[in-house]
């Protein structure tokens, strides 16, 4: 928009989705100066806008808390982008208080649209199929995931009562780096201050939280989410896997992501060197170029409820590796790998015998 009157409803926008907007930030998004963006504000205060002024060296305007501001109004692309984050967030679990308020939200949207725009978005959502089924997870409450927001952008304390999953209840103090939404369920981490380590929780878990008194500085290390992720990892389970697979970091991410294994290099076994030595004795150059393609040796830590799931990911990244612990692995392996060698063998059911007589529509030799 290039007149004024425009101009001063694209500043209402900005400082409507939140936060203080600096006067040069402002100004750039405006395309005009600092006094037009001042002359402006003027202009919404004139129209009983509460802007407010803050001062500082991150200063500048900022809508007064609390404001309710007039109907709301969409373009097309506004609409759409709204009513499909809330399909998609219902359908990811990634909801508040369960599917209720998704669902009243969109239907309060698509009934003040003008019919023309409702009847199009109505006919995207309808037809609009998803690979995946809903997720079905429970939903953290909205005034805890807003508490725990709170404290993590204020760097304050956060005092919790949290239900394990074995329902063992215990009263918390957190100091929460951030929140993760990973695979439908929303998480906080953060330090635990009873034990002095890092601790993650699900919030629909939390009963309580609220925030205290006080701050603190978050330490130099991963961001959250990288810090939820190797807490799945490190956690305790049944089973304890040590594996050393030859790849690339790549070639075993896509199969053992973050949250499942933990990589660090290793180096092969002595058996393994004497076997590529003798390799390369046969033929040197071969082996040598086949090493460098293969990647190095890196160590897979993983931690497992169950083991059946293991052999078929390890068949499928088709590389090369050892199984260190536990025994138990190693056999159910093996047991897939003679299965496997046993279905490959076998002839099919409807495979004709070498006498059967030929089909009556195939030419006869």
């Amino acid at each position: 928009m290039s007149r004024p009157a425009g101009r001063v409803l694209t500043l209402l926008e900005l400082l409507q989705s939140g936060g203080t907007r600096t006067v040069a930030e402002l100004a750039d998004r405006l395309g005009v100066d600092g006094r037009t963006v001042r002359r402006y504000v003027d202009h919404l205060l004139d129209l009983d806008v509460p802007v407010e002024s803050v001062r500082g060296r991150y200063g500048g305007y900022r809508l007064a808390l609390g404001y309710r501001l007039p109907p709301l109004m969409l373009s097309d692309d506004e609409a759409l982008a709204v009513l499909l984050g809330l399909v998609a967030g219902r359908r990811a679990g990634l909801g508040t208080t369960g599917h209720t308020a998704s669902e009243t939200a969109s239907a309060k949207i698509r009934r003040v649209l003008p019919p023309h725009l409702a009847h199009r978005l109505g006919t995207l959502l309808d037809s609009l199929a998803f690979t995946e089924q809903p997720g079905e997870t429970a939903a953290p409450d909205s005034g805890v995931l807003l508490t725990a927001a709170d404290a993590v952008r204020h760097r304050r304390p956060l005092s919790l009562r949290y239900t394990d999953r074995d329902g063992r209840r215990t009263a918390r103090t957190l100091h929460a780096y951030g929140l993760v939404a990973h695979s439908g369920r929303w998480y906080v981490t953060g330090r635990d201050t009873a034990i002095g380590e890092d601790r993650t929780f699900r919030l629909d878990r939390i009963a309580d939280a609220r925030a205290l008194p006080g701050a603190f500085e978050e330490p130099a290390g991963p961001d959250p989410a990288q810090r939820v992720l190797s807490g799945f990892a490190t956690a305790a389970y049944r089973h304890e896997v040590t594996l050393r697979i030859q790849g690339t970091v790549e070639q075993i991410r896509a199969h053992l992501p973050a949250s499942v294994a933990r990589l660090t290099e290793d180096e092969p076994a002595a058996d393994e060197g004497r076997e590529a030595d003798e390799g390369r004795e046969a033929d040197e150059g071969r082996a040598a170029e086949e090493g460098r393609a293969a990647g190095r040796w890196l160590r897979v830590d993983i931690g497992a409820e169950r083991l059946d799931w293991l052999p078929p990911v390890l068949a499928g990244l088709d590389r090369p590796f050892v199984i260190e612990r536990p025994e138990e692995l190693r056999h159910l392996v093996v047991a897939l790998a003679d299965r496997l060698a046993s279905h490959a063998a076998a002839p099919p059911d409807n495979a004709p015998s070498d006498n059967a007589p030929p089909d009556s529509d195939a030419p006869v030799p």
